[in-house]
């Protein structure tokens, strides 16, 4: 049979292994900066940009969208052509998808800071971007598809499977979840409310996980690995059954985001045992990537690429053993909320997709410019430089959230709270913090020597853009199962018939959970004493969201006695049904604000924004001057309300035509009852004094961004009657 000649294309592959280093370098730095701020909480003391709030939405982005999405995408496309015995359908599809994912990354870099966001996890990208990622994904996929149906080699080997998977169900996540009705250019509203958003939101963001950081990664497991150890995979009927046990499963288990939570019991309970189940599949793969370098081991001693893959496989297992453990209730009660499930996300980002993606790196770089890694002995360093700090990142972390957990709920004999000021429970965790800051910066150390090395390697060696490969053209085969041919080896010949049965099998389990609780209004009793929020506490939430405040203050009361205690009244789902987005968080660094209403004075809010040490000695939380300085923009109330009603919310037409004069009413009240304070800073006379001496224009206290944010404070928690907590929530 006369072989055909064509050539692989190395550009794409090379584009966005440079976008791999370069967005890894910037999200690391990040994220390191986040972690000494922990340590000094005003180290960008008063640039709101740089706030922790707007930063952190930004790194989790970068490390996962930039850093780990570009490596996917070179991954993707280095082995796709060699699987196939295909170049890439469309090379115009391939710079659409490349440019088009680098200007979403700079779109991220620069609304993030500037605190444009939706507030949901790893989904936070105001509307344009949602539509723009969803295009250049698409385009992704056509690409994708189109080169699988024009291979030249007849079965599709396993890491292709996981890849239309993930294009599949990525899709499908990103579009549900991103639902909204757009209120400005780069402000919009979840069509979802409370316990519903919540539902959705988890149900994308434990499958942004699966299906993002875990299946693609898998699927270069798959390939990378054999490849790197000269192996073959260890078992393919173990291979089929870990693609098609894990996809079907994963998508079953967001709820266990949400345990004890406001959320139905069954829809709980569902993410429970899935994620149980989830245990199996997620370790049979780990254990076929482990045995597949049977006979290879002598080879890994001396290889740092199959070094970086070994650790990397293991912490995907010890990620995957930790997530179904973590599900269970009576563990779930101890660990949420806490720095617990920091260092379980990191095991997985640190070890699984960093060391995959340094692995790969390492091997690909050589290869792509026909020569030699530039330094064995420089990966060899880097490995343990990064391997260290995955351990002093991860393991003090474990030790803070089993200090958190343990100090939030220890009682004295007399039944009060042994730790009644949260504050107690966060500097007795500093020297945590601490280490979990130098464990990230021996990381990114080892990150600045694998550039160095690949600068040097890509240097000494030729850049061959098109690869001359040749194959046999695909001969045309009878569309059914040939005699003793198996289903699933018939299958794989199939694209679009597995496309089909992968799809069906990610949708089952979202349907089953969601549908009924968007549907059946059963599942979500209304509390007739809940009330929409008024214009003003409307703009002030809009300004919690914008500050990420939900990224340290959770608003979830769960029902045992130490958060009754500590907060008041557990969460009951009623109270959530006009919060679009919900702001439920799934972190405490410090407590949680649910009934934080009518707590404390107007002037301690402010105080607290100003200066939280003023009012909290030793908190951590950074301080929010420019809320204090800054005028309120409240020109778009009446179409942010308009856009409300559209959703659902019971705001009648007069509301909206008094809008503004009711905003003016209560934030009125709340300048008069600042400067009636004795404790307050200075008088109506005196602040405006102030500006005219310092040359600025006075704007006054109610026109100013703080009042909104105190007006929504204050409504918190206060639609229903609660049980007051015997001891005080203070500040973190």
């Amino acid at each position: 049979m006369e072989l055909q000649q064509f050539y692989y294309d190395n550009k794409i592959v090379k584009n966005f292994l440079y976008a791999t280093l370069f967005w890894g370098v910037i999200g690391m730095s990040v994220g390191l900066l986040l972690a000494f701020m922990f340590l000094f909480p005003n180290l960008t003391d008063g640039i709101s940009w740089l706030s922790f709030g707007r930063l952190r939405p930004l790194h989790t982005n970068a490390v996962i969208f930039a850093f780990v999405g570009n490596a996917i995408f070179a991954g993707v496309y280095y082995s796709t052509q060699r699987l196939l015995k295909a170049r890439m359908y469309s090379d115009i599809l391939s710079k659409i998808n490349f440019w088009g994912w680098q200007l979403i990354i700079v779109g991220a870099a620069i609304t993030l800071p500037l605190g444009y966001t939706s507030s949901k996890e790893y989904a936070e990208l105001e509307w344009p971007f949602d539509i723009a990622i969803a295009i250049v994904w698409v385009v992704f996929g056509w690409n994708l598809i189109a080169t699988i149906l024009k291979r030249r080699q007849r079965h599709l080997y396993v890491a292709i499977w996981f890849y239309i998977a993930t294009f599949v169900t990525v899709a499908v996540l990103h579009i549900f979840n991103n639902l909204a009705l757009p209120v400005g250019a780069l402000k919009s509203y979840s069509v979802y409310a409370g316990v519903q958003d919540a539902l959705v939101q988890w149900w994308y963001g434990h499958n942004a996980v699966a299906f993002f950081l875990t299946t693609p990664f898998l699927g270069l497991m798959y390939y990378f690995v054999p490849k790197a150890a000269n192996r073959p995979v260890y078992s393919y009927k173990l291979s089929i059954i870990h693609f098609w046990s894990l996809i079907f499963i994963y998508i079953w288990a967001g709820p266990h985001h949400l345990l004890y939570s406001a959320l139905p019991d069954w829809a709980q309970n569902l993410g429970v045992a899935f994620s149980v189940m989830l245990l199996m599949p997620s370790w049979g793969g780990m254990i076929n990537g482990l045995l597949t370098l049977r006979g290879a081991w002598d080879k890994v001693k001396s290889d740092p690429v199959l070094k970086f893959m070994v650790v990397a496989i293991t912490g995907y297992g010890m990620a995957t053993f930790e997530g179904p453990m973590l599900s269970l209730k009576n563990i779930n009660a101890i660990a949420h909320f806490s720095d617990w499930v920091i260092a379980h996300v990191h095991v997985g980002a640190l070890a699984w997709n960093g060391f995959l993606t340094f692995g790969m790196v390492y091997w690909l770089v050589p290869r792509m410019f026909k020569t030699k890694l530039w330094s064995t002995k420089l990966a060899n360093t880097h490995f343990w430089v990064g391997t260290l700090g995955i351990i002093m990142y991860a393991l003090p972390m474990y030790v803070a959230g089993f200090v958190q957990a343990s100090m939030w709920k220890q009682f004295n004999p007399d039944g009060t709270l042994v730790y009644g000021n949260f504050l107690e429970t966060v500097t007795e965790i500093i020297p945590m913090y601490w280490m979990r800051a130098i464990g990230g910066s021996m990381y990114i150390c080892g990150m600045f020597v694998l550039l160095f090395n690949i600068i040097k390697t890509i240097k000494s060696g030729s850049e061959v853009t098109d690869e001359l490969a040749e194959a046999a053209p695909l001969q045309k085969m009878s569309k059914r199962r040939l005699v003793g041919e198996g289903f699933h080896t018939w299958l794989e010949r199939k694209p679009v018939q597995l496309t089909i049965l992968a799809t069906i099998a990610i949708l089952i389990g979202g349907i089953i959970q969601i549908v009924p609780t968007l549907l059946v209004k059963s599942n979500i009793p209304t509390i007739t004493s809940v009330k929409p929020y008024t214009p003003l506490e409307l703009e002030g939430r809009d300004i919690y969201i914008r500050e990420s405040c939900v990224s340290c203050h959770s608003q979830m009361i769960r029902p045992f006695r130490s958060e009754v205690e500590r907060y008041g009244e557990y969460s009951k789902a009623g109270e959530y049904v006009y919060d679009h987005p919900f702001l439920w968080g799934s972190k405490r660094t410090g407590p949680d604000l649910m009934r934080i209403g009518g707590k404390y004075s107007d002037n301690w809010h402010f105080n607290h924004m100003y200066d939280p040490q003023s009012t909290s000695s030793g908190s951590i939380m950074p301080s929010y001057k420019w809320l204090i300085t800054n005028e309120h923009d409240r020109s778009n109330i009446k179409t942010k309300m308009e856009t409300m009603v559209k959703l659902g919310v019971p705001y009648t037409e007069e509301d909206i035509a008094n809008a503004e004069a009711l905003m003016d009413e209560q934030a009125s009240q709340i300048q008069q009852n600042l400067y009636n304070d004795p404790d307050f800073v200075r008088t109506y006379e005196a602040d405006k004094k102030f500006a005219e001496e310092n040359g600025q224009e006075f704007v006054e206290m109610k026109d100013r961004e703080i009042v909104a944010l105190i007006a929504y404070i204050q409504r918190l928690g206060t639609d229903i009657k609660i049980k007051e907590p015997e001891t005080s929530t203070t500040s973190n």
